[in-house]
């Protein structure tokens, strides 16, 4: 197969000693995929999953919720980046296209979303090169230029909790939001907060140690867990809130713990229940990142000015 190859290597750095069963998670494989677009599609091993073993063809569950989360994680294929010198698909030919970078955590949420609701043949994935982002992107898909965008039924939507809440509202599959209107209520509050929580956490980035802020939004992470008791998701059982919050998390969780040594979940029990049962969630299993990367990746946006 064609083009450069980027490796990454899969293995827990040894910084992450700390709480090692809420990592996102130990990794174990090794993935290497060529970068320049093709044709072609690599195959790939279940992507960035637990030691536990998955066969084809599963159901899978969350542990507290009877909503069936299907997927065929050995069948998984992931199509190869586009950039400035790949050709674009046939746009506007009836495919539904969901335009991601694989590293982007708001395009990771709506890669769940489409996951979890058994859509992998439904909306086809189009990776994009954010750092050399092909011409016809812009051009003739989406003007803004970014990521996620959602090509269908010859419209271009964007804006990821908008694209969530589309693709659950108008594609088949389980449904994401639950139809409860006190938890309905909630999960507009928290879909509201999602971008407070991110400008208070990052806050601690750039400075010393971990400031009142950063800990006062994983503490409102926390009191909002235990709102309801049927589950140990934001809404009791799994639902979009889940999905919008943990790319973030995600990304904050080994970073805090390499640069700060600060455990987010120390103190917030109900924080570390929540990532252990998002890491058994399928759906999103498929789309994580080495977390070391992630941790290279925020290093190189947040501490080159200090």
């Amino acid at each position: 197969m064609g083009g450069v190859k980027m490796s990454i290597s899969c293995t827990t750095p040894p910084c992450y000693n700390i709480s090692p069963n809420l990592l996102f998670p130990p990794l174990k494989s090794k993935l290497s995929f060529p970068y320049k677009h093709t044709n072609n599609f690599l195959k790939i091993n279940p992507l960035f999953l637990h030691s536990t073993t998955l066969h084809n063809n599963i159901n899978y569950f969350t542990a507290s919720s009877s909503t069936i989360l299907s997927g065929n994680v050995d069948d998984d294929v992931l199509p190869l980046v586009l950039d400035s010198a790949s050709d674009p698909p046939l746009i506007f030919d009836g495919t539904t296209r969901l335009y991601i970078s694989y590293t982007c955590p708001y395009a990771q949420r709506v890669w769940i979303t489409r996951n979890c609701k058994g859509l992998q043949d439904k909306i086809k994935l189009v990776p994009i090169d954010l750092k050399n982002r092909p011409t016809w992107y812009k051009e003739k898909v989406y003007p803004e230029n970014k990521v996620p965008s959602l090509e269908h039924n010859n419209e271009v939507r964007g804006e990821s909790l908008d694209l969530m809440k589309f693709i659950d509202s108008n594609f088949e599959g389980p449904s994401l939001l639950p139809d409860d209107p006190a938890k309905q209520k909630f999960a507009d509050v928290l879909l509201s907060y999602t971008n407070s929580f991110q400008k208070y956490v990052t806050a601690s980035f750039k400075v010393e140690g971990v400031n009142a802020e950063t800990h006062a939004a994983f503490d409102y992470i926390e009191d909002a867990l235990s709102k309801f008791d049927d589950g140990p998701f934001f809404l009791g059982q799994f639902s979009l809130v889940d999905i919008a919050y943990v790319p973030f998390i995600e990304r904050y969780n080994p970073f805090l713990l390499d640069v700060k040594k600060f455990d987010l979940t120390e103190g917030r029990p109900r924080l570390a229940a929540w990532i252990r049962e998002m890491n058994k969630i399928e759906g999103y299993k498929q789309t994580q990142t080495d977390p070391k990367l992630l941790v290279e990746s925020y290093k190189k946006r947040f501490l080159t000015t200090l």
